[in-house]
């Protein structure tokens, strides 16, 4: 698989546009170098149109580049002066408009200058890539495919990938390696058909919505709250949706399938859409221009009345009954909303329904199999469940009956019964251990099981797929409700913590103690790893406080005192042990991954020592292990009386609350040090973690010695504190901030030594406990982690 990903080392985009420049960030993010493409200028600077894209890219929210710094390792190039550059790309991304001939003439243009066994890909969203292909040359057809990416691509996971009959089956492996791991996202096959599998499924289930929701007048708001979350789908829902993508992409999207798709029996569904018309001829395309399906003024959030075309106030909800319908277990629901006389949830029951309808008569020409609709439906809109898991688990062949009895009473927006395949009274299911049907081939398709998917152990399975789960996979070592401890690999041991978003605790820390013990004694490494989508959210504030209620400031200081030792133990365990960070890892969990021997850092995650928000600051010992590593650093520059200049930004952080909005950024902040391992895909999260270990225990691994290590002493701790009143002053922060700042100054610093003073972690963890407890104590910022603690959310008082 290393040979198949070493194949692709460069990459160009054609085309500047809003995905175009987007992909290009990705790339470099990924630290893959990228060429960008686009028409010269007439007038102006040559590669005008690129270098515009690129500053946009700055912009966008939510940001495309993981550090704005990024921008400026994208290549800048246009059709004019530097198609011979495209000899040094191993793949070629066309990313232009949604145009056959544009795109044909365009790759009539760059043939001369593509590489000999370079890869020629488009990513259109719905366009023929047999069509695409047939002005090729043949040795050409072989590599190309579309690559389908959704937008906004950093944080979408999908891609489809669709061959021709011409591409060359074998070889397109190296393409899906490719994006798999280097790329971090997940391919589904998708056949050549107007908008592929994600669109096509994904704008039919808004075409059905939108249709169903005129026959139950329903209003626009009414309806996303219907069909959001309470669905288990994204929060924009279905209309919010709509606006976000832009109405007119939306509008030609479901042209595609209206034009394209003749034989699609749902095909008059896909007719032009009057409300959407006339809101895309007003010039209302949603977001981009400030008013679509709703239109924001001020704080107030307006939605379309599509009687009188006018703009009310929204926030319709759903009503208690119909909700109490979707929190039945998810077994239950659909039975319980066909059985409901409430219009709101016969209009759910409705959506779901003729969904069903839609995807069973158009499976066998549309996708290889059901996995890749419900995989599309996932990954590529957000739903929690697909069509065909949420038929299968409500009961196959009960709703198959529910929906042939609707068709014959006229209730189904097409009247075609159901095909024979899913009428069947022996089928149950459509996803087993053995594969999922497949309505082309008339039998279930098996999972395909790539080189490169061994680096997942825990890929992302459909209900009734199976497969080992980490809740159960490999040998159990201790188990309890906190806290399983297990082994893959009999050499390292993994800790997997239970405990809600793996809030640190005092179970939690017992079972990070025993992990360490059980490592040190049978094992050569220990490996902290989360199925969930978060390393950990911090240390557990309720505890804290019960602690100090029940025994005051020196029951905190023991409490304080046994995660100081728990969290130091990671540091100089006999064995390696290694930190593997996905999604959150804050507060408590941010200063536990610091003091591993190694962290590996899914490049989405989000680091940030965050206490400050409830009116404390990191006494686990990260505020000391940002002081010993500025003071290593000011060693290392000669400049031990300048600890302060390298601890001023990590000490402004800790202030703030920053968090950083990816692995790379937290990286450049030194948080995650240069012998840490950034890994793209999520779920090859734990292989790495597992490898990275073993590398470690194989290389004779031993612990640091401890060594010394100068502060910032009283001189740096004013210098701090000079910047701390400025901003008090400017009303930048607040007076109890301005306490808490201090605090982190004189913690930070050394306390009353001077400046150069060499002391070792155990000094300023003894400071830690010193001013902990008692800022702990404060009224304020007890009133702090109360408000955390009832609402969530921050309060700077």
């Amino acid at each position: 698989m290393g040979g198949e990903m070493a194949q692709i080392q460069r990459v160009a985009v054609l085309g500047a546009g809003v995905m175009g420049a987007q992909l290009a960030a990705h790339l470099v993010n990924l630290d893959i170098p990228v060429l960008l493409y686009d028409l010269p200028l007439d007038k102006g600077p040559t590669n005008g149109r690129v270098l515009q894209a690129i500053h946009g890219l700055k912009k966008m929210s939510p940001p495309p580049l993981v550090e704005l710094e990024r921008a400026g390792l994208i290549e800048v190039a246009n059709y004019d002066d530097h198609l011979p550059r495209l000899s040094t790309c191993d793949l070629v991304i066309e990313a232009i408009g949604e145009q056959l001939a544009w795109k044909q003439a365009l790759y009539a243009r760059i043939l001369p200058h593509l590489a000999p066994q370079g890869w020629l890909v488009s990513n259109t969203s719905g366009l023929s890539l047999e069509e695409l292909s047939a002005a090729l040359p043949e040795d050409l057809q072989t590599r190309f495919c579309g690559m389908h990416f959704f937008n906004p691509p950093r944080y979408m996971a999908l891609v489809e990938l669709i061959p021709t009959t011409r591409t060359d089956r074998d070889s397109i492996t190296v393409l899906e390696s490719f994006i798999t791991t280097r790329l971090g996202k997940t391919v589904i096959h998708a056949l050549d058909t107007p908008n592929f599998v994600a669109n096509r499924i994904g704008v039919a289930a808004t075409v059905i919505t939108f249709h169903q929701a005129q026959n139950f007048g329903l209003s626009c708001d009414l309806v996303d709250d219907l069909t959001g979350p309470l669905l288990g789908r994204p929060r924009s829902a279905t209309y919010r949706t709509a606006d976000v993508v832009g109405l007119d992409i939306l509008s030609h999207v479901i042209s595609t399938t209206y034009t394209q798709a003749p034989d699609d029996p749902f095909r008059a569904l896909f007719a032009p859409f009057p409300l959407l018309e006339g809101l895309i001829s007003a010039g209302a395309l949603g977001a981009k221009t400030g008013a679509g399906f709703y239109r924001k003024e001020g704080k107030t959030i307006l939605r379309l009345d599509p009687m009188t075309r006018s703009y009310v106030p929204s926030g319709a909800k759903a009503e208690a009954g119909v909700k109490a319908c979707l929190e039945v277990s998810l077994s239950q629901r659909l039975a319980c909303l066909r059985a409901s006389t409430h219009p709101q949830a016969q209009f759910l029951w409705a959506i779901h329904r003729d969904l069903f309808h839609y995807c069973a008569l158009n499976l066998a020409y549309m996708a290889p199999s059901a996995r890749e609709v419900d995989m599309a439906l996932r990954l590529g809109f957000g739903w929690s469940l697909g069509p065909f898991e949420q038929w299968q688990l409500s009961g196959w062949s009960e709703v198959a009956a529910w929906i042939e009895e609707d068709r014959r009473a006229g209730k189904t927006l097409v009247d075609l019964p159901l095909p024979d395949w899913a009428m069947d009274p022996q089928r149950q299911v459509v996803h087993t251990p053995q594969g999922s049907w497949s309505a082309a081939r008339a039998t279930l398709s098996p999972r395909l099981s790539p080189p490169w998917l061994k680096r997942q152990h825990f890929p992302l399975r459909l209900l009734g797929e199976g497969g080992s789960t980490a809740a159960s996979a490999g040998r159990t070592v201790a188990e309890s409700e906190a806290a399983r401890l297990w082994t893959l690999d009999e050499d390292i041991l993994i800790l997997t913590l239970r405990t809600k978003m793996n809030i640190l605790g005092e179970v939690a820390l017992e079972a990070l103690d025993q992990a360490l013990t059980e490592a040190e004694g049978h094992y050569r490494a220990l490996v902290l790893w989360s199925p969930d989508p978060h390393f950990s959210a911090g240390g557990d504030l309720k505890g804290f406080i019960e602690t100090y209620t029940r025994h005051g400031l020196t029951g905190l200081a023991l409490a304080q005192e046994r995660f100081q030792r728990v969290v130091q133990r990671l540091r100089c365990s006999a064995v390696p042990t290694v930190a593997a960070l996905q999604g959150y890892a804050l507060g408590g969990g941010c200063e536990v991954s610091l003091h591993c021997t190694r962290r590996v850092a899914y490049t989405e995650t989000n680091l940030g020592m965050v206490e400050v928000n409830v009116g404390i600051f990191p006494g686990a010992g990260g505020l000391t292990e940002v002081a010993r590593r500025a003071g290593l650093r000011a060693l290392a520059a000669q400049s031990p009386l300048q600890v302060a200049d390298y601890l001023q930004e990590d000490l402004t952080r800790i202030l703030r609350c920053t968090v950083s909005q990816s692995a790379q950024e937290a990286r450049s902040w030194g948080w995650l040090e240069s012998g840490d391992v950034l890994v793209p895909h999520r779920e090859e999260l734990l292989h790495v973690a597992l490898t990275q270990a073993l590398a470690l225990a194989e290389s004779g691994y031993a612990p640091a010695l401890p060594r010394l290590f100068p502060v910032g002493g009283v001189e740096g701790r004013a210098q701090m504190l000079a910047g701390l009143v400025n901003a008090l002053q400017g009303g930048q922060i607040s007076a109890h901030d301005f306490e808490i700042g201090r605090i982190l100054a004189t913690v930070a610093c050394g306390g009353e030594l001077p400046a150069g003073t060499l002391v070792n972690v155990d000094y300023l963890l003894g400071l830690e406990r010193t001013h902990f407890g008692p800022l702990l104590a404060t009224q304020k910022s007890r009133e702090r982690i109360q408000s955390f603690l009832e609402t969530g959310k921050a309060v700077r008082n």
